[in-house]
């Protein structure tokens, strides 16, 4: 799979963003495709992938089996995200997904580094759960990274769990080159290329140790690397008004069928109670 244009990534990212938006309105996922194929820039390649993903779609009710059909136009890290997220028992929500590939996408879109794509692709991985193993692979087949990153990459995967990910940034960095030829530890130039910066570099070796969320926040702040979204806790979230009061009617038809079981059913609450006889208002005129 070659590298996409710019403007293929710009419309990739509008997709995944006005999917998600025309999925929170309820709207069929396939009605979704027909109405953004309107939308997408027509010189783009975006259209005629947006009809294999809808036939797909009518085929398998899935969009990573379309995406998995296009390699040439969906990276490898694309559609595992997106199967994750279709798996029948998987707990990786959809909407996060779609986040996830939106801001991906942007970013390519953006010329964005490969250091800066590898680690947001990475902490996608880490903070959703998703896999390592096939994680890694994916991200190292995508045609952003040449065979230096790939080898690393891969390296990488075997390592995790006995190697910091702090370390691994750190020992291919440029800052790490610098300090040892300070201390003149190395004369000649590195045997293996340096893949990431001398910022990173420091990053890394200042988090060296601890939690690798500490260092994912470090270099979003500090290199305008893309956040990875995270997903809704339940605090977030928050019943429409009729479904709340649904709810709550439910709730109460359970209690009173408790309390029948239990012969503890108690209906007075329910009984209109009249109101009082009261003498009426004297006239004095009478």
């Amino acid at each position: 799979m070659p590298v996409l244009d710019r403007e293929e990534y710009i419309e990739q990212a509008y997709f995944f963003k006005t999917f998600l938006e025309r999925l929170a309105e309820d709207l069929p996922s396939q009605e979704i495709l027909i109405s953004i194929k309107e939308e997408i820039l027509a010189t783009t390649r975006l259209p005629l992938a947006l009809d294999v993903l809808r036939g797909e779609m009518l085929l398998k009710g899935r969009l990573c089996e379309g995406m998995a059909h296009l390699p040439h136009y969906f990276a490898p890290f694309q559609t595992f995200v997106m199967r994750q997220s279709e798996e029948d028992r998987t707990k990786f929500d959809q909407r996060v997904a779609l986040l996830i590939l939106e801001r991906e996408a942007r970013y390519r879109g953006e010329n964005g580094k490969p250091a800066g794509l590898f680690v947001y692709q990475f902490e996608c991985l880490s903070r959703n759960r998703l896999g390592y193993d096939k994680g890694m692979a994916a991200i190292a087949d995508d045609p952003v990274y040449d065979a230096n990153w790939r080898d690393w990459i891969l390296r990488a995967r075997m390592q995790l769990g006995t190697v910091e990910f702090a370390d691994m940034i750190y020992f291919r960095s440029e800052f790490y080159v610098e300090e040892r030829r300070k201390l003149g530890q190395l004369d000649e130039p590195a045997s293996v290329p340096m893949l990431f910066g001398r910022q990173e570099g420091r990053i890394a070796k200042a988090n060296r140790g601890k939690d690798p969320l500490y260092l994912f926040a470090a270099l979003q702040r500090q290199l305008g690397y893309p956040a990875v979204p995270r997903p809704r806790t339940g605090k977030d979230l928050k019943l429409p008004p009729h479904l709340e009061l649904r709810l709550q009617r439910v709730e109460k038809r359970i209690h009173l069928l408790e309390a029948e079981t239990k012969g503890e059913l108690d209906l007075s609450e329910f009984y209109a109670h009249p109101r009082p006889f009261e003498d009426p208002p004297h006239d004095p005129l009478t």
